[in-house]
């Protein structure tokens, strides 16, 4: 994907799929200003290469009863690869956990879980993330509001540097 150019069009085509990945390819083409089968050979070709990774609904998590949200940030006593991968794989398994992303810094991961309500999820971290092996700590944060909440990548008004990665 690396290193793979795109022009114009694929990233027209690109965000306005991340805007709304429910358009037909016939919708899809008239956006961005080509016909329907040039513009279906490109969406498979973006697919292949990895730059669309899936196509899915944005769910409302209150409307589900989903009403608790919190950020967790967790250290663990030891960061070798193997330990790293396990807990990563751990956080896979757990169902409240929605993103696990690995940082530098004194916090090895933070983890975006999803509750539906407090008591749920402390019971999440008693029982299995303050449980798990090689975990030596976990600090919350308790969601208030999201200002914002946008998927993806920013098009509008912003082009990458060649060769940033």
């Amino acid at each position: 994907m690396q290193g793979t150019k795109l022009d114009e069009i694929d990233r027209k085509i690109l965000a306005e799929l991340q805007a709304d990945g429910r358009m037909t390819n016939v919708e899809l083409a008239r956006r961005v200003g080509i016909s329907a089968p040039p513009c279906l050979r490109r969406v498979r070709v973006l697919e292949e290469a990895g730059f669309i990774r899936g196509y899915h609904a944005e769910i409302d998590p209150r409307s589900l009863g989903f009403e608790v949200q919190v950020f967790a940030m967790v250290r663990l006593q030891n960061q070798s690869e193997r330990d790293l991968a396990a807990f990563e794989d751990r956080a896979r398994g757990w169902p409240l956990v929605r993103e696990c992303h690995m940082l530098n810094g004194e916090i090895d991961f933070i983890l975006k879980c999803v509750a539906p309500d407090l008591t749920s999820f402390q019971h999440f971290l008693t029982h299995d993330l303050t449980a798990a092996p090689n975990v030596a700590s976990v600090k919350t944060s308790l969601v208030i509001r999201c200002a914002k909440d946008e998927p993806g990548v920013p098009f509008d008004g912003f082009e990458p540097q060649p060769g940033a990665s």
